[in-house]
């Protein structure tokens, strides 16, 4: 039901939009250079060779590692400790507002000569971050009770994700507001379009081998197994 409500709002007011609002004739912007398929990959190629692409290239692909395990797997790991799903997925409500009104304040200080800045400012308190949800995972077996959790452990969590949004959107706009400034004009698109690609693909990567990692990495003990057991494989698990 609430998935058709929603799917409905978005319907009507898609509908809406495309009926009822008009362009601005009067404003016609600088029109963008048209580039065929192959002009565009030779474009493309043409400026990934840049030595200042490359470099930004590798920073971008390279910065999110830190702190990939604590984005990816935490709330794994708590549902995993016993928070309840249902529980985490309301604790995202408070963020909403959050998410809106970050984007506003940090491009106040994104808006200069080197926005950069911002991202670098933010990384180490991120990085600080992920020790506070290894934290919060370890604190969860140690507070649970037969109710479930208490709800000062569930205002830390909050108060925790909060924090951390605000470390991942001053990241997050200060690569959006770089990637709109070196974007050449007259290929805007395709500049923005492959600096963000890139930018996207290097929040992605890490996050995948960070959970392909979990396993492998998780110390296990097998009780009341007979013979000796390692527990390192999910097979061995099983058994």
């Amino acid at each position: 039901d609430f998935l058709f409500f929603w799917g409905a709002v978005f319907l009507v007011t898609t509908t809406l939009v495309a009926f009822l609002k008009k362009e601005n004739q009067e404003l016609i912007p600088a029109k963008e250079e048209t580039k065929g398929i192959t002009d565009t990959y030779r474009l493309l190629f043409s400026i990934i060779k840049m030595p200042a692409v490359l470099t930004f290239c590798l920073l971008i692909l390279t910065s999110k590692v830190g702190f990939s395990a604590a984005d990816a797997v935490t709330g794994l790991k708590l549902v995993e400790e016993g928070v309840p799903k249902e529980h985490l997925a309301l604790l995202a409500v408070p963020m909403v507002p959050l998410q809106i009104i970050l984007p506003l304040i940090i491009s106040k200080y994104t808006a200069g000569p080197q926005p950069l800045n911002t991202f670098y400012k933010a990384m180490p308190y991120r990085l600080l971050l992920g020790l506070e949800f290894a934290f919060l995972v370890w604190w969860a077996p140690k507070v649970k009770h037969e109710g479930g959790f208490p709800l000062y452990y569930y205002a830390v969590v909050v108060l925790s994700y909060a924090l951390h949004q605000i470390t991942l959107y001053s990241m997050y706009v200060a690569i959006m507001a770089f990637n709109a400034k070196v974007s050449d004009p007259l290929i805007g698109g395709t500049y923005m379009t492959l600096l963000n690609t890139v930018s996207n693909l290097g929040g992605n990567w890490p996050s995948t081998v960070a959970l392909w990692l979990v396993d492998p990495l998780t110390v296990k003990e097998c009780q009341g197994a007979q013979g000796h057991h390692t527990c390192a494989t999910a097979a061995a698990a099983e058994v």
